[in-house]
């Protein structure tokens, strides 16, 4: 823990006494944060939801430079062929008895840099990560929230789009708008349906469609999203929200008007224990609710089981 003597940081001073899970869930080791929240009862109204059979895979591709997103401070995956049919050719394979020839790869990548989920651990001020562990934790590896705990829990639960960009009739939110709780309710609203306890969050602002149209506009990296306030954190806590997912690389607006950067990190991640997917391709899924007017379905995601790791490239699938 911080020594208490040395003064708060201003995220920590923004978010003193908000809102809080630790110790909610098995204190004080609970590694699933609000995913504990996804309980039999909610799996199976998730798969209520389902009513057509039709499903979309929400991950953006990988290894293809033309459509990959990321933090600028990330490289794009490199993908490498180590076996292929030349290596036959060359004689540095050999095929085997009765002649099976096969191909092998490697990848190499930052597990944050396509669509992906955050260990709980990921993201930390004042010297504490989730539930009151310390952020020396972190060192060498992720020893505790990491994402691990999360992908052998896996991730299923309802469903909700809300389609900010559609409800503000636009294609994209503009660079830096932002929206709050009130918003998503109303959003949700005139889509014809609310937002219940323990509803996965996915929402759309058209930024990721709109980023590979204009690759430029990552450098400023001045997104639209969810702003912080102490009603908004509350308003998570009292609705038991377990996962948000949007089309954004932070899954929130950059910066707070306070001057404070990534807020929600702290307030939703680290406090509440929210589970993050981020870069999640929603267009077509969009496309499809707006036709259709089903906003909801069965959300179900499984990111790697990677011992240690700070998160995991995830395919989330929504399932109408």
């Amino acid at each position: 823990m911080t020594d208490r003597n040395v003064p708060l940081s201003a995220l920590a001073s923004l978010l003193q006494n908000g809102p809080s899970n630790w110790g909610r869930w098995a204190a004080p080791h609970d590694e699933a944060g609000a995913l504990n929240h996804l309980d039999s009862m909610q799996v199976l109204r998730a798969a209520s939801a389902v009513k057509q059979g039709r499903v979309f895979a929400l991950q953006m591709p990988m290894t293809d430079a033309s459509l990959e997103l990321m933090h600028p401070s990330r490289r794009p995956a490199e993908h490498h062929m180590v076996q292929d049919r030349q290596s036959y050719v060359d004689g540095t394979a050999q095929p085997a008895d009765g002649g099976l020839e096969w191909a092998d790869d490697t990848i190499t990548m930052h597990l944050q840099g396509t669509t992906h989920t955050d260990a709980l651990g990921h993201a930390w001020y004042d010297d504490t990560i989730w539930n009151g562990q310390p952020a020396q934790s972190t060192n060498g590896k992720m020893r505790y929230a990491s994402i691990r705990p999360l992908a052998d829990r896996g991730i299923v639960g309802h469903g909700v789009l809300l389609d900010l960009a559609r409800h503000r009739e636009k294609d994209t939110l503009d660079p830096g708008e932002t929206f709050d709780h009130e918003d998503l309710i109303h959003c949700a609203n005139n889509q014809g349906h609310s937002i219940t306890h323990g509803d996965v969050l996915v929402i759309r602002t058209g930024w990721a469609a709109y980023c590979r149209e204009h690759p430029e506009t990552l450098n400023g990296l001045d997104e639209p999203g969810l702003v912080y306030s102490r009603e908004l954190a509350h308003w998570f806590k009292d609705m038991n929200i377990p996962v948000l997912v949007t089309d954004t690389i932070a899954n929130e607006a950059t910066h707070h008007g306070s001057g404070v950067t990534f807020a929600l990190h702290g307030a939703l991640m680290r406090n509440l224990g929210v589970v993050f997917t981020e870069l999640a391709d929603l267009e077509a899924l969009a496309a499809d609710c707006a036709r259709d007017r089903q906003f909801t379905f069965l959300y179900t995601a499984a990111p790697l089981k990677i011992t240690g790791a700070t998160g995991s490239p995830t395919n989330p699938l929504a399932v109408k």
